[in-house]
């Protein structure tokens, strides 16, 4: 299980409060290992490598267990991050799960990298704590994010082709059975929680979108000719596809996300602008080097591209890092005080995880 996991018995009104995280690598914690992006493929990499112990590597020091299984629930993930909110912060997120591995083994469930169900977990935790808030992040995979990220570089890299339009075509054939699985999630929750005796009004849940971690093409530093985005940067896309993925795709999908929300009755967390100038080659960001350290305020704060695997696993790739995921867990905390209302959350340019902030939605 996670953080402060425990066998006392106490459920709704009684024992320790918790917030829970389920869902996918968006929050389970991917790539939590890296503050920043460096160019050095040796030793701490100029610092942004977490998991160096002084001699060795051990991604265990950031994953933990899961650093095994992939689940890759890192010690900063957003809800480990979340501070100051409840007692418990407990994360059953699993990085690449899908919709199936969050409903219950009763209702069509699967198991995922040798653990059970996420609702099927959340049952447990129900009893355990006094659970307070359910964090969701999902959809990404059913949705085809890696391959449709691996596609976008690829014809970069290799076709000198675009990648958006029949993208966009394989994602508009998918989008209506991937958001009828997310709102088979939210019930699939609400029946654990009622099952272990919570009220509806007991509990919140809170549904969340994802954030863009590449920048629009004018947004990039480096230029769209040559080779500088694959080999420097580790941005492979052309500036149309960029544009696509950051202002149709990404929106596509929070909006969608937040019609659902809507439906459901839970809150909704719109992350789509958190990364804002923060995302991996964007101008208002820079690489860590020798002479300019890991930074909260001036690094990514999001993991490049990492095809060839010279830096940790590729899954690690396109996701929030350290810093991204401090970030997060302030936006969960700030929602957290939030009893209703759905809000987007941001950050202040050339500030850390303090500078975020929520904006009401209409």
């Amino acid at each position: 299980m996670a953080a402060g996991a425990g066998t006392a018995q106490a459920g709704p009104g009684s024992g320790a409060t918790a917030i829970v995280a389920l869902g996918d690598s968006y929050i389970s914690g991917e790539a939590g290992r890296w503050q920043g992006n460096s160019l050095t493929n040796t030793g701490s990499r100029d610092g942004t490598d977490r998991a160096w112990t002084g001699t060795a590597y051990d991604p265990a020091r950031v994953y933990g267990t899961t650093a095994v299984n992939g689940c890759h629930r890192s010690d900063s993930a957003e809800v480990r991050s979340a501070t100051g909110t409840t007692q418990a912060l407990v994360n059953l997120a699993c990085s690449g799960a899908t919709t199936q591995n969050v409903f219950r083994a009763s209702s069509g469930g699967t198991w995922f990298k040798g653990e059970a169900p996420q609702a099927d977990q959340l049952a447990a935790v129900a009893a355990t704590y006094d659970v307070k808030v359910i964090a969701l992040s999902i959809g990404g995979n059913d949705l085809g994010f890696a391959d449709i990220i691996t596609t976008c570089a690829k014809d970069y890299i290799l076709y000198y082709s675009y990648c958006h339009d029949d993208q966009q075509d394989v994602v508009d054939a998918k989008i209506d059975t991937v958001m009828a699985n997310v709102g088979k999630a939210v019930d699939e929750i609400r029946a654990v929680m009622s099952g272990a005796g919570y009220a509806a009004s007991s509990y919140r849940i809170v549904l969340q979108s994802y954030p863009s971690p590449i920048p629009r093409g004018g947004e990039n530093r480096y230029a769209e000719s040559g080779w500088s985005r694959v080999h420097t940067g580790g941005c492979p896309f052309w500036n149309l596809d960029a544009d696509w993925a950051r202002d149709s795709l990404v929106p596509q999908l929070a909006d969608r996300l937040k019609a659902l929300a809507a439906a459901k009755g839970t809150q909704f967390l719109d992350l789509r602008d958190m990364l804002q100038g923060r995302e991996v080659c964007a101008k208002a960001s820079r690489l860590v080097s020798a002479t300019q350290p890991p930074s909260a305020s001036a690094s990514e704060w999001a993991r490049w591209i990492d095809s060839d695997g010279t830096q940790g696993p590729v899954q690690e790739s396109a996701h929030p890092n350290y810093y991204g995921q401090l970030a997060q867990g302030r936006c969960l905390s700030l929602v957290y005080a939030k009893p209703t209302g759905d809000f987007s959350c941001r950050n202040t340019a050339g500030t850390g995880s303090s500078g975020m902030y929520l904006t009401p939605l209409s």
